[in-house]
């Protein structure tokens, strides 16, 4: 079973100038979090993933691949709003060193709760590796419950949430319910903390792209029940962080990892790299 505690990492895919993928600078950036973090997200939502290609898709995968070379889990983000796409495109997947799949809610489509229940469900029967939820309401137009999420936890392929709904009352009903090894996982950065004192395991982070070691370090004195230790780190970007989702997602991101050299700053249409105010607000809050 893939351990899920600790901090995992939503990688960016850097691209060139040019809008083909940095190939080079992906490696990099694999093994900058490498030094810090438990395990990699690829091809997420940060790593946007909806404007990448299937060959893109999978050039992504395989650099990442080589550059961790199985020394840590590696879980692969698939999911949309067609289910049966999702699983026809399963088939012809290289599933080779995936230890798991994040899959998102359906979105645009606003099922019921019975719909998201039964897509999972569905899912998770063809899925050839473990699932875990993502509940990011803020993209997808629909929550998915606290109800639902427990339901699920019953489904043997299914293995824990990312929750990024930002309600906590919620992710403790998701703590009070679930089978003990089924993982509630963080989807914001900074209520982490927080939800790891409810029952939380760790983290899906954005920042830990920049910061691998300093943001484990806070997620790991959480775990030790360190607070205050863990408070002088999230401190530091409490003005930061709101600045990372201004205008998209990960468009902040990127920006914080330029101005720290390790890559560029070029998102895909209809993102936008970060305006010249953001970008000098993002320097100042660093």
């Amino acid at each position: 079973m893939i351990n899920l505690h600790g901090t995992g990492v939503a990688l960016v895919t850097p691209f060139l100038a040019d809008g083909t993928v940095d190939t080079a600078g992906l490696a990099n950036i694999t093994k900058h979090v490498m030094q810090g973090v438990d395990y990699i997200v690829a091809l997420g939502t940060t790593g946007e993933s909806a404007t990448l290609t299937t060959k893109e898709k999978d050039l992504v995968l395989d650099t990442i691949r080589t550059e961790m070379a199985g020394k840590k889990p590696l879980v692969l983000g698939h999911g949309g709003n067609d289910t049966a796409k999702l699983i026809s495109q399963m088939k012809d997947m290289d599933f080779t060193g995936v230890d798991a799949v994040l899959s998102v809610s359906p979105f645009y489509n606003k099922p019921s709760q019975a719909g998201i229940l039964t897509h999972y469900q569905t899912f998770a029967d063809a899925c050839p590796v473990p699932v875990i939820l993502y509940n990011v309401p803020g993209r997808t137009g629909s929550n998915m419950s606290a109800a639902t999420t427990l339901e699920l936890a019953r489904h043997p392929n299914i293995i824990g949430t990312k929750e990024a709904s930002g309600n906590v009352e919620q992710c403790m009903a998701i703590a009070k319910g679930k089978r003990d090894d089924f993982c509630l996982i963080s989807g914001d950065d900074l209520l982490t903390p927080a939800l790891i004192a409810i029952g939380a395991e760790g983290v899906i982070s954005v920042l830990a792209n920049a910061w691998p070691k300093e943001f484990n370090q806070m997620v790991k004195w959480s775990l030790d029940n360190k607070y205050a230790e863990a408070s002088s780190i999230w401190k530091k970007w409490l003005d930061l962080n709101p600045l990372l989702y201004e205008e998209g997602n990960p468009v902040g991101i990127k920006a914080v990892m330029k101005q720290l050299g390790l890559c560029g700053d070029t998102v895909r249409l209809p993102l936008l790299s970060a305006s010249a105010g953001l970008a000098e607000r993002i320097r100042k809050a660093i």
